[in-house]
């Protein structure tokens, strides 16, 4: 899976799905890399990370905390889907 860049969904999503995935299979289980190197891995902006990013931690799939990263969140602590 990669990035599509004539795909009509946006490039945030696009990361956003990928990142998902790596979540889902426990490639990421604790730490997700950092922005800049998500960026370079992608070839996107780190605006474009950081909100694909931000669509994760809206989902509960992920938290940042400030100065240490950007973490997966174990699914007995993510809250309810649809709340």
């Amino acid at each position: 899976m990669g990035i599509d860049l004539d795909a009509p969904e946006p490039l945030y999503e696009q990361v956003a799905a990928i990142l998902r995935a790596r979540i889902e299979d426990r490639t990421y289980a604790r730490r997700i890399p950092s922005g800049p190197s998500l960026s370079d891995e992608f070839g996107v902006s780190v605006p474009t990370i950081v909100k694909a990013l931000d669509l994760l931690k809206g989902e509960g799939l992920i938290r940042a905390v400030k100065g240490r990263g950007t973490f997966v969140v174990p699914q007995d602590d993510a809250p309810p889907k649809g709340t």
